[in-house]
């Protein structure tokens, strides 16, 4: 039993050592925080309450795993570290009132400033979709481990972020996919020591099985508050 017992401690430490372990640790933390709460003033609905401080602590973890992928994220990273920071500048005012995402939602709706160019709402939407990203890079990656890096890149971003983008991001961000890593780079950088392509595979899959009802939960959040179809100012 003790045997066991070191063992299973020795597996966590290696996990804690990639990025992807990291998500994982910090999104069943997230998961486990949930909790049910009613809305009021808008119709009554059973939603999930977010909070806050977990949530942008595995968003911070997303941008070490989206840095991988090199200079080609390098506008996403910054469009996520200004929105996490907006958000960290509202849960300071009162740490307690704001320690969930719901009640920063339910604040601008209130005031009608949801949709101002630097509402925290917004910055909600875009994490979101930041998120939307990499749930699909990562689908795709776990699919087909060899499939071609670049092309899995831009299927994503196609499929999550584009339709809200600029014709101006859009076109950075065709010039960046030049930038992109191949499969075997990126997946060597993923993993740990002596970690191999099955066990980084293992890991992302069970990421994604916690990612999945995250987002599921954040855009039903998102639509209640008429802001998920925001686009960029």
């Amino acid at each position: 039993m003790k045997r066991k017992r070191c063992d299973m401690e020795e597996a966590t430490k290696k996990k804690k050592m990639t990025e992807i372990g990291s998500a994982i640790e910090e999104l069943s933390l997230l998961s486990i925080a949930k909790t049910t709460i009613v809305t009021t003033k808008i119709e009554a609905t059973n939603i999930i309450n977010l909070p806050l401080k977990p949530l942008l602590s595995f968003c911070k973890l997303i941008v070490q795993v989206l840095d991988k992928i090199g200079p080609t994220m390098a506008v996403l990273r910054q469009d996520i570290d200004q929105n996490i920071q907006r958000l960290e500048k509202m849960w300071e005012t009162d740490p307690i009132v704001y320690s969930n995402l719901v009640e920063i939602l339910r604040k601008e709706a209130k005031e009608g400033s949801s949709k101002k160019p630097k509402s925290c709402s917004r910055a909600a939407v875009w994490l979101n979709r930041a998120m939307d990203f990499t749930l699909a890079l990562l689908q795709r990656l776990v699919k087909d481990m060899s499939q071609n890096m670049q092309q899995a890149v831009e299927e994503s971003y196609n499929s999550t972020i584009k339709p809200w983008h600029g014709w101006i991001s859009c076109a950075a961000f065709k010039v960046a996919l030049k930038l992109v890593p191949n499969n075997n780079t990126f997946i060597n950088v993923l993993a740990g020591k002596d970690e191999s392509y099955q066990m980084v595979q293992d890991d992302i899959r069970s990421l994604i099985s916690l990612l999945i009802p995250l987002l599921s939960q954040l855009h039903s959040i998102l639509e209640l508050y008429e802001v998920h179809k925001l686009k960029s100012t």
